[in-house]
């Protein structure tokens, strides 16, 4: 059993108020403002003092947008993916395609950052790195 669900499995009364929300999914209250502003949430229940009032339910799909955001989905993509993760009728393919669509992404990403390094790599190779001025490094990037 993991830390975050025996965590919920120990709060005491629920609702829970903002800043035991942010704690229990690892999201800072202002991102949950921002989600619940974005509709990520539906809506989210008020005490007559009009605080905010986080169910069990809610605290589930903020940690659901926080493992969305550290795989590293955009807000797009994680909006459609609580959607769906919310409509029992969905199709497995719809989640999948979009799951496909990010590897596609973070694969162009991954042979961007492995060109940039294989660069660096080349430049870190011709700068002598001593006390005279002359810098390879820095004449690579004033001449791209």
């Amino acid at each position: 059993m993991s830390t975050t669900h025996s965590a919920l499995d120990h709060v005491g009364h629920w609702p829970v108020n903002i800043g035991t929300a942010a704690n229990l999914s690892g999201i800072s209250p202002k991102m949950l403002r921002h989600y619940e502003a974005l509709g990520l949430l539906g809506v989210v229940a008020r005490t007559d003092s009009n605080y905010r009032q986080y169910s069990l339910a809610d605290v589930h799909t903020l940690r659901f947008i926080r493992r969305s955001r550290d795989m590293g989905f955009g807000l797009d993509a994680i909006t459609e993916l609580v959607s769906l993760w919310h409509n029992r009728r969905r199709s497995s393919a719809s989640v999948k395609r979009i799951a496909q669509k990010h590897r596609d992404e973070l694969g162009l990403r991954i042979e961007a950052l492995q060109a940039m390094q294989r660069t660096l790599d080349e430049l870190l190779c011709h700068c002598p790195g001593n006390d005279r001025p002359d810098c390879p490094i820095l004449d690579d990037l004033a001449h791209p």
